[in-house]
């Protein structure tokens, strides 16, 4: 079974010539975030992720976790491999240096989190989660509570979760009944949450819950929620851990995929009530947990990008060992590589990953600008940026995934079907990522609803007159680069279209605004990692004229963007197509005919 071999090249590639890392550390407070910082820290994190997390991948899908004595136990070797992660200081990387977190851009922590991901993506959802909670108390919470708790979970010492579910209140959050009444200089809270990933265990001293619940004189629906921090250990104010708060795991859920991943119910207040802390103000939670939500749906599409990498590095590496057939033409036998439909189905993944990686990394990007850009313009236009590019990265890319992974399968014939093998794994792993964080039609929906009818449009004609403008570039380049330039315009001019219909109909018709949401979205997706692609033809083609650097990565990157524009850019003539045909067949159809 392959290991994960993290993807230096091109990471490093879209670092630094498609996200402008040279431009990030121009920015205040990353000026030590070179390119000469990067190289070790990622080549330490391509080791780190190939060699201690890699062989965890198998083991925890094996054992899985489960619940004894009160608590969660996961595989030994989880254990043992998080420690190392937590004392190596990878936790801090992109967190704040107030807090000792070494203060690096997103754009190389999501490098990192794609490693980690890729290399065992149950184990890598608890640092993740916690790199929420850690972007929520910093932005929220008081000084006191930030002194004595972001230490701590800065240092992996201590671990974060984000505990918005209960069993009759999935994705509308307005059905929250989880009850907090203040006692004190806390609040007490009671009552029970569901599907909490890495809800308990006990890799790390403490467990930190960010919760979601309701005052009671608070408002109905979501307007009336607040944010309370609900430790597993009460912390002293010295930082010393205190008594067991009254908050317990009562089972774990048995899943399709993810197995190591403890996935809780969580009781709250079944004996003297949970101790809990205020996060910003009273009936104003949703805004608190938000800023967890948006960083967790970036990294979850980095997730999809992920497990889709390490699908094809299995089914790569499979396809130029398996020996199967002829070579055509030839009485030779072979390798299955050599044979034109594997060839097809391995470029079929290989071009959506490198789109996917750009695309994400560029959401990144843009994260950092908003967040530290100087000039406020600067900072306006890449916070706009960042929030349209978030529900594509997330949706995009983990609808992207389920086809990755499945075609990872079926590159192995047979033998993917068989579980010794992983690939069968890969494909249960990725199937969670469209459904939680939000699922891909709330992403949808989003996309259309918050980023595109509510600015009537502006962010995306700003993005869409971006693309127009790389359209010179390639042109300057010659006639090679012209099946791309072709594709990309053609995939633009689609993407307009059905944006100009979307806010056409957006005011009148809403009913078909949804019906072609979740097609917008792909259409989205589809073309901007077409543009990404395009760009990284132009600089490629650039590096072989003007010579140096690795020929054979170049070349393979405009081969590669070359498959994309020919073969997966018209799937967006589909998507528009979809997008805006008649929606009301699937309205009307009465509920007994389903």
């Amino acid at each position: 079974m392959a290991e994960y071999i993290a993807p230096l090249e091109d990471q490093k590639f879209v670092i630094n010539e498609l996200a402008g890392l040279d431009r990030i550390s121009r920015l205040p407070g990353f000026e030590h975030a070179t390119e000469d910082l990067l190289e070790p820290i990622l080549d330490e994190a391509a080791r780190f992720a190939s060699e201690v997390l890699s062989p965890t991948n198998t083991i925890g899908d094996r054992e899985g976790c489960q619940v004894e004595n009160g608590g969660v136990t996961v595989p030994a070797e989880f254990a043992a491999a998080y420690r190392l992660f937590a004392e190596s200081g990878w936790q801090g990387l992109d967190c704040s240096q107030d807090y000792d977190g070494m203060g690096l851009p997103s754009l190389i922590g999501s490098a990192t989190t794609e490693m980690w991901q890729g290399a065992n993506l149950a184990l890598s959802l608890c640092p993740m989660l916690n790199s929420g909670a850690i972007d929520a108390l910093e932005v929220h919470a008081s000084d006191e509570l930030k002194q004595l708790y972001l230490p701590k979970l800065v240092s992996g010492e201590w671990c974060g979760t984000m505990d918005l579910t209960e069993p009759q209140a999935g994705s509308d959050l307005g059905r929250i009944r989880v009850q907090a009444v203040p006692d004190g200089d806390h609040y007490k809270i009671s009552g029970t949450k569901i599907f909490i990933t890495w809800g308990d265990h006990e890799m790390a001293e403490n467990v930190i819950h960010l919760v979601l619940a309701r005052l009671r004189d608070a408002p109905e629906g979501v307007k009336g929620l607040s944010m309370f921090l609900i430790p597993k250990f009460l912390v002293n104010d010295d930082g010393s851990l205190g008594d067991r708060n009254d908050v317990f795991v009562t089972s774990v859920e048995h899943k399709l995929g993810i197995h190591a991943s403890p996935t809780c119910v969580l009781n709250y207040g079944d004996n003297d009530g949970a101790v809990g802390y205020l996060v910003g103000e009273e009936n104003r939670g949703l805004a608190c947990m938000f800023t967890m939500m948006n960083l967790a749906r970036l990294q979850v599409g980095i997730q999809g990008l992920a497990i889709s990498e390490r699908a094809y590095q299995a089914a790569r590496d499979y396809a130029k060992d398996r020996v199967q057939g002829q070579v055509l033409g030839s009485r030779d036998p072979a390798r299955i590589i050599q044979h034109a439909d594997i060839r097809r189905m391995l470029m079929t993944m290989k071009s959506l990953i490198e789109a996917m990686r750009a695309t994400a990394y560029v959401t990144a990007s843009a994260l950092d600008t908003a967040h530290h850009a100087d000039d406020a313009d600067a900072r306006s236009a890449a916070l706009e940026r960042s929030a349209l590019l978030t529900p594509i990265v997330k949706g995009w890319l983990t609808e992207v995934a389920q086809e990755l992974t499945s075609i990872g399968v079926q590159v192995h014939g047979g033998t993917g079907y068989v579980e010794e093998t992983g690939a069968a794994q890969h494909l249960r792993d990725a199937r969670i990522l469209p459904i939680y964080e939000g699922t891909n039609g709330i992403q949808a929906n989003d996309l259309v609803g918050r980023k595109l009818l509510a600015d009537s449009g502006r962010g995306i004609q700003r993005m869409l007159g971006e693309m127009a403008e790389t359209d010179a570039g390639l042109a300057a380049r010659g006639p090679d680069l012209d099946s791309i330039r072709n594709a990309l315009a053609t995939g633009r001019q689609r993407l307009e279209q059905a944006t100009n219909w979307l806010l056409d109909q957006g005011h009148d018709v809403p009913a078909r605004v949804d019906s072609a949401a979740f097609n917008y979205m792909m259409l989205a997706g589809t073309v901007v990692g077409a543009w990404q692609m395009a760009r990284a033809a132009e600089v490629a083609h650039g590096k072989l004229a003007a010579g140096g650097g690795n020929a054979d990565f170049y070349n393979a990157k405009i081969l590669t963007a070359k498959y994309y524009a020919e073969q997966i850019v018209p799937r967006s003539a589909a998507y528009l197509d979809a997008a805006v045909s008649d929606s009301s067949p699937a309205m009307d159809l009465p509920e007994d005919q389903f």
